[in-house]
């Protein structure tokens, strides 16, 4: 087996790296890197340009971006069963990247105060706020997970931003969102995840 090695930082969205690397049961080695040098360093640009994480290097295959990681991990490791079949990826692909594409951009651009006026809101990959929170309700409620009736790796990326979200008051608390949070909260890979990151923020405090 391929070394697996993720670049991560436990205040970033490679908390939701590593949470679906211990989904799947991965051997893996975290490089931790922080915001204020090594992300900008020479060495770390050469894997992401963008000198952010997580950034995931499988046998020298460069994966970035938290979606394209989880969903890599889900194909790599098809024996634990976190992606739905071939032919049967709609919703799945549909939850992932809504997860990764207009409710990220919605919380971020709330969370920094921008405001999109009614007439400028085609302009925007989400429109306003109100329709993505509407939108991500009507998913919930359809299915119990994000693509369907069991976890996948959707719920890795999904689960993550509402996790969050709630946490920390950047979406707003529907039914919806709350029962689906309760019906994730419990992963024994998330609780392990969480305990590696909140140790490192700890040491780091010290």
């Amino acid at each position: 087996m391929s070394e697996l090695v993720l670049y991560t930082n436990p205040m970033s969205r490679g908390r939701t790296a590593r949470w679906m690397l211990e989904e799947v049961g991965a051997s893996y080695r975290a490089v931790l890197l922080d915001y204020e040098g090594a992300m900008g360093a020479p060495e770390h640009l050469r894997l992401n340009p963008m000198g952010k994480v997580p950034v995931l290097v499988d046998d020298g295959q460069v994966v970035t971006e938290t979606a394209a990681i989880c969903l890599h991990l889900a194909d790599r490791f098809p024996e634990v069963g976190l992606a739905p079949a071939p032919g049967a990826r709609g919703r799945y692909y549909r939850a992932a990247f809504f997860a990764a594409g207009p409710l990220e951009a919605a919380i971020s651009n709330r969370a920094l105060g921008v405001e999109v006026s009614p007439e400028k809101a085609r302009m925007v990959g989400y429109g306003t706020f109100a329709r993505t929170m509407d939108a991500l309700e009507t998913m919930l409620t359809e299915m119990p997970f994000a693509a369907g009736d069991r976890f996948t790796a959707a719920d890795v990326v999904l689960g993550s931003q509402i996790l969050f979200g709630l946490r920390f008051s950047s979406i707003e608390r529907r039914p919806a969102f709350e029962r689906y949070a309760v019906r994730i909260a419990d992963r024994p890979a998330l609780a392990r995840a969480a305990s590696i990151d909140d140790a490192l923020l700890a040491e780091a405090k010290r």
